[in-house]
């Protein structure tokens, strides 16, 4: 933990130490609204005939990838906005079920006031994220006759595999926001701290109904609830600390690296236990339309599991920027 901990803060670190130091100096900010975006569609497939016997399953998947930036200037007073939509599917052959492989809706929103002509600033953020569609989890289940009576065979009981929906459209749902101070060097380097931030987790009552057993709420709040969230509870409030760093430069020339850093800990619940959510973008331009695209991406939230969550795309996509 404390090693994955340390190797993420050296690369958020390198990262915004080289892209300070591309930044010139000379550039005087814009005033007014700058948007821009970019979107990906990555491909990736396999595929063996029944003659192959070298091992491997033919499969085919997809990743849609949307980020949108519309940020706004005037005099002293600056307004951050971006908008981040992933989503991904994949097709194993011989699985009866296509199965998710990527899915992320997230806005990010920081209002700044500078200080005299310096790179600090009042700030409020904002941030909500959530997912698109149903996660599913694979389960055995013991096979039952039509008198709910397991079906045995040689004293085996059979079982079969079922499909169990997780999560879908705002279960869970972050939201968070608070007061703090903004280092902004320009849009593409800023890192934001939040000391005072509310963050609230919102979910389904599908996914916590435990009816009004006493024991059935011991035993689900014990285990850690539904993403923190209690035994027939809709919501869950937070207090805490946040830090939130952006940084996108060129590594060299067709080659652009984005880095998302966002931390958080709970002073009212295991403060030492800090989430966190880093996630890099690396582009590859080939020409206007082509790209290769890598992404990584790192979670830690002892909420939904005490693991690091580990993410990583990569692959050839028609890339479109705007």
């Amino acid at each position: 933990m404390k090693k994955t901990l340390l190797t993420l803060s050296l690369i958020a670190i390198s990262a915004i130490s080289f892209a300070q130091e591309e930044t010139k100096e000379s550039e005087a900010p814009k005033e007014g609204w700058t948007r821009g975006g970019n979107i990906s569609l990555l491909f990736n497939q396999s595929a063996f005939n029944n003659d192959w016997t070298g091992g491997g399953v033919s499969n085919i998947a997809a990743n849609l990838s949307i980020s949108y930036g519309f940020n706004y200037r005037k005099g002293p007073i600056s307004w951050d906005n971006k908008i981040i939509a992933d989503y991904g599917l994949t097709k194993i052959k011989g699985d009866d079920f296509t199965r998710k492989t990527n899915d992320r809706l997230e806005l990010n929103s920081i209002l700044g006031k500078q200080i005299k002509e310096s790179n600090w600033y009042y700030s409020l953020f904002l941030n909500f994220r959530t997912q698109m569609d149903s996660g599913f989890e694979d389960r055995e289940t013991p096979l039952l006759d039509d008198q709910g009576v397991p079906v045995m065979i040689n004293g085996n009981a059979l079982t079969e595999k079922t499909r169990v929906r997780t999560t879908h459209f705002f279960s869970p749902a972050y939201l968070q926001f608070g007061p703090g101070m903004l280092w902004k060097k320009s849009d593409n380097l800023y890192v934001n701290i939040a000391p005072a931030t509310a963050r609230m987790i919102f979910v389904h009552k599908e996914f916590t109904d435990v009816g009004n057993s006493q024991a059935a709420i011991d035993a689900f709040n014990t285990s850690g609830g539904y993403f923190g969230v209690e035994a027939n509870e809709t919501s869950r409030f937070e207090f805490g600390a946040s830090l939130s760093g952006y940084a996108k430069f060129e590594i060299m020339k067709n080659i652009s690296i984005e880095n998302i850093l966002n931390l958080y800990s709970n002073y009212l619940e295991d403060p030492q236990n800090t989430d966190i959510d880093y996630t890099a973008n690396v582009v590859m331009k080939i020409n206007k339309y082509l790209s290769t695209n890598i992404t990584f991406q790192a979670i830690y939230d002892d909420n939904a599991v005490r693991a690091f969550q580990i993410r990583e795309v990569f692959g050839l996509g028609v890339n479109y920027g705007f």
